[in-house]
């Protein structure tokens, strides 16, 4: 078998395992959804429990959850046993991951866990084991085989158990009403949240550096405008300054293929009306949206009268570490 035929039969399986699981959600996902909510609300926590690669993938279930909204920390079986256990307190809802259900640091954990008065939700591939017994919600995470050739490493129960963990987080993130501006508030360093917190009317391109004129000018004038702008295109205005259309620098080239006398035309006559634009007060993520749909390089910026005071240069969004 090639490398790549191995490679698919991995995808193969994976998914098959996913859909598997898929198919076999129950009543018990909307119990674990109701104690994680339940428990936020009194602004208590989650405590995310796992050994080896259950432990792995825990950490990434708890930054999952933590990052939209639902706090949630992480609990090492091992130094639970010798004091980190305190970490816990009565309401807490503990998230615990053992596909076997049978994790010795896990089950000996358990008695002490229970007498926490905490909440527990199990992800677990073996619904009837000792960590199922003890739990108040059991997540089935059971996958028909790993990925492995001995069907031994995990694999497939790791990718099966990532993805219940993240159909959790979405769940409970839907049921408290959590929204893009909560998301972008916890990530404040990245290139989502400067897009979810800055405004299109931060980043445009303004007063000299935005290249607009009347429908009336002709475009060997409409150039000066947008050579002084440094600017690849021009907004173009009606008598009331309202914007009705623009016209780019790829509107020239094109023009002048079929038209000689294209320099003397008027904006009106070669523009392209109703333009795509954006509001000023409209969030950067906005602006981004509109690039990835459209082809275009400029995006211009209305304010509330529909009149041009910006324009956002799609070259602009890298250094302004956007996207």
């Amino acid at each position: 078998m090639s490398h790549i035929a191995r490679a698919r039969e991995v995808f193969a399986i994976e998914l098959a395992a996913l859909k598997a699981v898929g198919a076999a959600l129950d009543g018990s996902f909307d119990r674990a959804v109701d104690l994680v909510v339940a428990a936020l609300a009194r602004r208590d926590k989650l405590v995310v429990v796992g050994i080896g690669k259950s432990g792995n993938i825990g950490r990434k279930i708890a930054a999952t959850l933590s990052s939209t909204g639902s706090t949630a920390v992480v609990l090492d079986p091992v130094d639970a046993l010798h004091g980190d256990i305190g970490i816990l307190n009565e309401g807490d809802v503990v998230l615990a991951l053992s596909y076997s259900g049978e994790s010795d640091e896990l089950v000996h954990l358990l008695p002490a866990i229970k007498r926490f008065g905490v909440g527990i939700i199990a992800l677990t591939g073996a619904p009837k084991s000792t960590l199922a017994k003890h739990a108040d919600a059991v997540l089935g995470c059971r996958v028909p085989k790993e990925a492995c050739p001995f069907n031994l490493a995990p694999t497939s129960s790791t990718t099966a158990t990532l993805v219940m963990g993240d159909a959790l987080a979405m769940a409970v993130m839907a049921a408290r009403g959590f929204k893009a501006q909560d998301f972008a508030r916890r990530h404040p360093s990245g290139a989502i949240g400067r897009a979810m917190l800055v405004k299109v009317g931060d980043i445009m391109r303004r007063d000299g550096r935005n290249a607009v004129a009347p429908s009336t000018t002709t475009v060997k004038e409409a150039l000066l405008v947008m050579t002084r702008a440094k600017s690849g295109s021009v907004s173009v205005v009606d008598r009331r300054g309202k914007l009705v259309g623009v016209f780019t620098d790829g509107d020239l080239r094109r023009g002048m293929a079929s038209d000689e006398h294209i320099l003397s035309r008027t904006l009106k006559d070669v523009m392209t009306p109703g333009p795509v634009c954006v509001l000023d007060d409209a969030l950067a993520v906005e602006a981004l949206r509109i690039f990835n749909e459209r082809n275009i390089d400029d995006l211009v910026v209305v304010n509330a009268k529909r009149e041009p005071v910006g324009l956002v240069d799609s070259q602009d969004l890298p250094k302004l570490k956007l996207m």
